[in-house]
């Protein structure tokens, strides 16, 4: 949020009422991250991210290795400190409209994840939707199916373009 606000501070034409974050893999965990603890974004696409460490340590394919690398602690070590780090855990302070793409064949982040966030979300009538890409996996924005690149990418401007 320094960088941002760094940002705004320094260039005038960005309209600090018309703010949306989105981000990919890493990038989606922090845009659930940010839209569970603040508000100042309008919109918000998480991409392929993860929602839950706890269940991410053991569907992931680099989950057992990662989640301690990152976290410090690994699931048997101390789950409580997993869930707080988890967006879902947050999911009733999110205001923010989010929009969650996520591929189907996805080993590095599951689809399970976006599909906990957004049935939480749903569940709490948050203004969420869930598109899911058959056949597409972690490297869908960057080597994946062309038609499906385009896909994402549509949607992601019809997201921003409704909301900001």
């Amino acid at each position: 949020m320094d960088a941002v606000d760094y940002v705004l501070d320094h260039y005038a034409y960005i309209d600090k009422n018309r703010l949306g974050v989105t981000g990919g893999s890493y990038g989606g965990f922090m845009t659930n991250w940010i839209v569970g603890h603040t508000n100042r974004f309008k919109a918000a696409v998480t991409q392929r991210s993860i929602s839950n460490w706890l269940s991410f340590y053991g569907v992931s394919d680099i989950g057992y290795f990662f989640t301690k690398w990152e976290l410090g602690h690994h699931l048997l070590e101390d789950p409580a400190k997993l869930w707080d780090f988890s967006p879902l855990k947050y999911a009733d302070r999110v205001e923010t409209p989010l929009l969650i793409l996520h591929g189907e064949l996805d080993y590095r982040c599951p689809i399970e994840q976006g599909e906990q966030l957004f049935i939480a979300l749903k569940h709490l009538r948050k203004d969420v939707e869930f598109v899911r890409f058959p056949g597409a996996d972690h490297e869908l924005s960057r080597s994946g199916d062309p038609m499906m690149r385009i896909a994402r990418l549509e949607q992601i401007c019809r997201w921003f373009e409704k909301y900001l």
